[in-house]
């Protein structure tokens, strides 16, 4: 795993290899940023990266110039690597918190102008998100909510849903607050 652009581009990320995280592939990072440039200026963004896994995506947006991420993530060994990481990286604007997703976004009061999910896919309550994300209106206006999973979820018919973009095995589907 490598961080693909920004001030931290090329470097690489290695948990370790028992590691249980399924880390977003590097192809599929690299073309889901090339849409977001295209979508946005990263630079002052504020984040949520809800399952951090690795970290990857958080230190991405980050290296990219992001003003704020917070980056969720429950499994304690994930959690740490993050937190060890962030701190060798000198990624300041990266606050990792240990907690249940559907507990923190249900607690949360902040919004974010771009929120990444990249649960399990085969978390049973995955279809659950977009919704959650709304009713909660972690959203700022404009906001962007990104949800990766696998080929079985289809989300088309959400009312907040813009489009679908598929690399390889890996979907990501876009949603956006108005």
């Amino acid at each position: 795993m490598r961080i693909v652009s920004g001030t931290h581009k090329g470097r690489r990320i290695t948990p370790d290899k028992s590691f249980k995280a399924r880390p977003t592939t590097d192809f599929a990072k690299e073309n889901l940023f090339n849409v977001l440039n295209n979508i946005v200026d990263i630079e002052e963004l504020s984040v949520l990266d809800l399952f951090g896994g690795t970290g990857g995506i958080s230190y991405e947006f980050a290296s990219r110039g992001a003003e704020k991420v917070i980056c969720v993530e429950l499994n304690h060994r994930h959690f740490a690597f993050i937190q060890k990481t962030v701190q060798e990286l000198g990624l300041d604007q990266i606050l990792p918190i240990k907690s249940d997703v559907f507990r923190f976004v249900k607690s949360c009061r902040q919004k974010f102008d771009m929120i990444f999910a990249d649960p399990p896919f085969d978390l049973k309550t995955l279809n659950t998100i977009p919704d959650l994300i709304f009713e909660k209106e972690l959203l700022n206006k404009n906001g962007t909510l990104i949800v990766e999973h696998g080929s079985k979820n289809d989300f088309s018919s959400h009312p907040n849903f813009t489009e679908k973009r598929t690399y390889g095995s890996v979907n990501f589907s876009f949603f956006e607050y108005k």
